[in-house]
């Protein structure tokens, strides 16, 4: 398996384990002092503000992802697709995304940005 290859692995891995809520698995794909960027919250630094977002902030109780394609270039792995399931205040939702990961020398993730396909303006 190339490095390339592997990369993309590691990026489905986190949507399988996101999906099944389990999030030490999901914390141990980021690097310590990894920075996630997600639209409607301030940049993510570091394990300790994964896990609060994760655990307590994030507004998904229940879904599954669908991933459309990923493609891998050098260290940087992009993925669109769907997601479907359910919000904590018992809201249906089905939205479109694009994720872009960059994966530090370790394999795991050193950065993320997050996209979702919905009116904003």
């Amino acid at each position: 398996m190339t490095a390339e290859n592997s990369d993309i692995a590691s990026v489905l891995r986190y949507y399988e384990v996101v999906d099944a809520d389990d999030v030490p698995a999901l914390i141990d794909l980021f690097a310590p002092d990894a920075v996630y960027y997600r639209p409607g919250y301030p940049p993510m630094r570091g394990h300790a503000d994964l896990r609060r977002f994760y655990v307590d902030e994030r507004v998904i109780a229940e879904g599954h992802h669908s991933i459309a394609s990923a493609v891998a270039d050098g260290n940087r792995v992009a993925t669109h697709g769907e997601f479907a399931g359910t919000l904590k205040d018992g809201q249906k939702v089905e939205l479109r995304f694009a994720d872009f990961f960059e994966l530090g020398p370790d394999g795991r993730f050193a950065r993320r940005d997050t996209f979702f396909f919905s009116p904003a303006v």
